[in-house]
């Protein structure tokens, strides 16, 4: 498959773009469950890789491959794993292109409010990327996002940055647990009535489990935060604390999550 697709990535890259989307489509996984993510990468490597001596070709496929936003069907679950392509792909080439990375934020903003999911599973994927390659500038593009007005924009935000492999050192860690804290106290200045649509269950359902991600990475500091927000009797952020504290990953914290819990009750 890998031979296939770099063939099909070259003529691509060359102008003949048709094949490769044909191919992509066909192998997406869609209609189902979850979509081909592994192909999507390997897509994104082989595009990345091409950069350095291809560049303008390089970003302009991935446009093309972004276009589809404007001609996206509701049922039209393929495109979506072409524009999901593309996302990626410009998170991982952006990561190895600095001066592309302004204007694939910009594009990573807009796909962050996209109501397919894994479109936005997309986005954070490729913030992911650029966080590898570029810590301190992706975090101040995702603080940016946190105090968005927007509850999806403020998703990625938060999205992005919990992974386990990205939080091994304190200081992107502690970043992370800043990125949560924004968008919590937020949520606190949003009226119940504002919360009843759907962009902010969304929102809600990943922060249920993103706060656990950055308490196993900073544990200490993590759960005075969480003792924290216990007591300000919210009852959307008491749900977010409780999914939190089920997660497998804070098992060994008993005492600390017993602690919270006692708040929460």
């Amino acid at each position: 498959m890998h031979d296939t697709l770099s063939s099909l990535v070259e003529r691509a890259i060359a102008g003949h773009h048709r094949p490769l989307e044909f191919y992509l489509r066909e192998h997406s996984r869609l209609p189902g469950s979850r979509p081909n993510f592994e192909l999507a990468n390997d897509f994104a490597y082989l595009l990345a890789a091409a950069s350095a001596k291809q560049r303008d070709n390089v970003l302009s496929l991935i446009y093309t491959f972004a276009s589809h936003d404007g001609i996206l069907a509701a049922d039209d679950v393929q495109s979506e794993f072409i524009i999901l392509c593309g996302v990626i792909a410009a998170g991982a080439c952006a990561a190895t292109q600095s001066e592309w990375r302004e204007q694939v934020a910009g594009m990573l903003c807009h796909y962050a409010c996209s109501p397919s999911g894994p479109i936005r599973e997309a986005v954070a994927t490729a913030f992911q990327h650029l966080l590898s390659a570029d810590a301190s500038m992706t975090m101040s593009y995702l603080s940016q996002l946190a105090t968005s007005d927007s509850f999806l924009q403020q998703r990625a935000a938060i999205a992005s940055i919990s992974e386990s492999r990205l939080l091994y050192g304190t200081e992107l860690a502690e970043g992370a647990l800043q990125l949560q804290r924004t968008v919590l106290e937020h949520i606190l200045q949003v009226p119940v009535s504002e919360r009843k649509c759907e962009d902010f269950r969304i929102l809600r359902r990943t922060l249920g489990y993103t706060l656990s991600v950055v308490a196993a990475a900073l544990p200490a500091k993590c759960f005075a935060f969480m003792r924290e927000c216990a007591v300000w009797n919210d009852s959307d952020i008491n749900w977010i604390l409780r999914e939190n504290l089920k997660k497998k990953r804070l098992a060994k914290y008993s005492q600390e999550i017993a602690v919270v819990t006692e708040l929460l009750t």
